[in-house]
This record gives C-alpha cells, structure tokens and sequence, in this order.
C-alpha cells in the first residue's frame, strides 16, 4: 500500500509559477515510476510528467520546457515545478505511483491559472 498526498495548489496569474508536491507514506526509493497527471472539467485526466526510480523523466509536448518534476527520496516526495502558467494548464492534479504493477492515486489538488 501507498497512500500519497498531493499540496501546492492555488490560484495564480498567467505567467506565474507552483511547486505542487507528492507526499507518499513509504519509501520512494522502492517505487518504480511516479506521475503527475491533471484533469481539466470536461476533459480527461492527461499524463503530465513521469519520473523514475533511476530519475528518468518525461513531459507531456504541451508543458516541455516550463514544467520540471524531481524527487527527493529522503522526504518521500516528488515535485512538481510549474513555470510560466497559461490559463489551459487550469486543472486538478493528481500524483500516481507504480509500484509491484498496483497504481496508487492521491486525491488531487486544483490548480488555477487566471488570464
């Protein structure tokens, strides 16, 4: 089992930047992939960054180059560095950890981008 616990979100002008995190009840070390996904109303949830146990990444096209995801293993946490907002980034994110092939999500947190 793992329980994760998402925070960091709020309100902020386009242009401005969040620092979402992922606070997970066990060590990361032992989780093989952790996600950010985000679900805008009416949409579906989309795979925003991924970060691996080996700390590989990958970013969705639509947030290259203004979103960075990390990890820091000695506080069981992962990330999310959100850099020059835009209005359509607007969403409720959510971190997603892989682990034994079980996903585990938190339970989000809104995220919203004034133009």
């Amino acid at each position: 089992q793992v329980q994760l616990v998402e925070s960091g979100g709020g309100l902020v002008q386009a242009g401005g930047s969040l620092r979402l995190s992922c606070a997970a009840s066990r060590g990361i070390s032992s989780i093989s992939v952790i996600d950010w996904y985000r679900q805008a109303p009416g949409k579906q949830r989309e795979l925003v960054a991924t970060i691996t146990s080996v700390d590989n990444t990958h970013y969705a096209d639509s947030v290259k180059g203004r979103f960075t995801i990390s990890r820091d293993n000695a506080k069981n946490t992962v990330y999310l560095q959100m850099n020059s907002l835009k209005p359509e980034d607007t969403a409720v994110y959510y971190c997603r950890a892989s682990r034994t092939g079980l996903y585990y999500w938190g339970q989000g947190t809104q995220v919203t981008v004034s133009s």
